[in-house]
């Protein structure tokens, strides 16, 4: 569990719930980040509804509570009339994305037998987010690897702040601290989509591998079960990332309907925001367009191996076939002075066995250098 209270210049961290359920506790020029896992979220959901009576003067309803606590709920979008409620799905710690964002080290994951270990342990958890004027609540899987991470870069950024010296990030928008609840929602899901964005290399390097496998001709590539489960993988991520872009587009959608602000700062934010959103979804696009082309590279390597083992087929059987052609004419040879006839030309000479020898050898030259003028017995690189 950590409480997070955010103002436009200061980030201060709260040790429990208790005390910011009483009136007035809660500065009116701030607003509060509420950040549990859904453990601690079930416990302490009394708490919870009653810091959101106190400072948004309204709690969540019950269908929206088992929507945060559904360990299962694929990514979506819901909201009503006093605050939106956004699931979004993370990668889960083990599959490098993650623990990269943390300050911890990451440990190199050891290869699988089966196939590579990046497309067959892609497994997501659900994030979810309850955004309200002045309170975000987010209830994380047990690790809280995102949260830890982020809340992380809030301090940093803070302590920055405090100091006078510009924050790492240059660019201005992400160099202030969150202006709302709804912001820092987006910095974080924006985070969770920079961890789908860093295994496109990953994935890249094993598929590549695998397409070097499969079009070389001299390899016999037998691990069809494991190039299976990677499509399967892909598959299964190309529709996590639909459902996060149709959450994203619903989350859009229901800021444009929403009345213009006046003055000119709080336009200026809803502006930051939107802008924010649809730069959240162009990177779950380009992470969708990414996995559709690894799936047509997959697919045009599968064609490209069978094309490759049907073509070496081809030169074989045509080797074959014109070797085949060369002895036809030897045999036939061999086939008549084999004849139980008494009469047969050259069989009671002394020489005839050298000169239907001498005819067998010169036919069989003359066939060779045609069937290489032709081709037929040429090796195809």
């Amino acid at each position: 569990m950590r409480i997070f209270e955010i103002s436009r210049s200061q980030v201060s961290e709260h040790a429990s719930l208790a005390p910011l359920a009483v009136p007035g506790a809660c500065s009116a020029a701030s607003y509060l980040w509420i950040s549990l896992t859904r453990d601690e979220f079930r416990a302490a959901q009394p708490e919870v509804q009653q810091i959101l009576q106190t400072l948004c003067q309204t709690q969540l309803v019950d269908l929206h509570v088992a929507d945060l606590l559904n360990d299962q709920l694929p990514s979506h979008y819901d909201y009503t009339s006093k605050y939106d409620v956004l699931v979004f799905r993370r990668l889960a710690t083990g599959n490098g994305a993650e623990t990269n964002n943390s300050s911890e080290p990451s440990v190199p994951q050891r290869p699988s037998r089966g196939g590579p270990p990046v497309l067959r342990r892609i497994d997501t958890r659900p994030v979810g987010f309850a955004v309200f004027d002045r309170v975000l609540l987010s209830v994380h899987p047990e690790d809280g690897t995102v949260r830890d991470a982020f809340a992380a870069r809030l301090l940093a950024a803070a302590s920055s702040d405090d100091r006078g010296t510009p924050a790492l990030d240059v660019r201005a928008t992400s160099a202030r601290l969150p202006t709302s609840p709804a912001d820092l929602m987006l910095r974080i899901v924006n985070l969770i989509v920079d961890g789908y964005l860093d295994m496109r290399r990953e994935l890249t390097k094993q598929l590549d591998h695998w397409q070097t496998e499969l079009i070389d001709p001299r390899s016999r590539f037998t691990n069809w079960s494991a190039l299976m489960e990677a499509r399967q993988s892909l598959h299964r991520l190309d529709e996590i990332c639909e459902d996060q872009r149709a959450a994203m587009q619903d989350w859009i959608d229901s800021l444009e309907t929403l009345p213009t602000p006046q003055g000119e700062v709080a336009q200026r934010e809803r502006e930051l925001i939107m802008v924010r959103s649809r730069d959240v979804l162009e990177h779950i696009q380009r992470v969708v367009h990414h996995v559709h082309r690894l799936e047509q590279n997959a697919e045009t390597a599968v064609q490209m191996h069978f094309s490759v083992q049907g073509h070496r087929a081809n030169d074989i059987m045509r080797v074959l076939t014109a070797l085949t052609a060369i002895f036809l004419p030897l045999n036939l040879i061999a086939g008549i002075f084999g004849m139980n006839f008494e009469f047969i030309p050259l069989v009671h000479k002394a020489d005839g066995f050298w000169i239907a020898m001498s005819a067998m050898l010169v036919i069989a030259v003359v066939l060779v250098v045609v069937f290489w003028r032709k081709r037929y017995l040429a090796r195809t690189r």
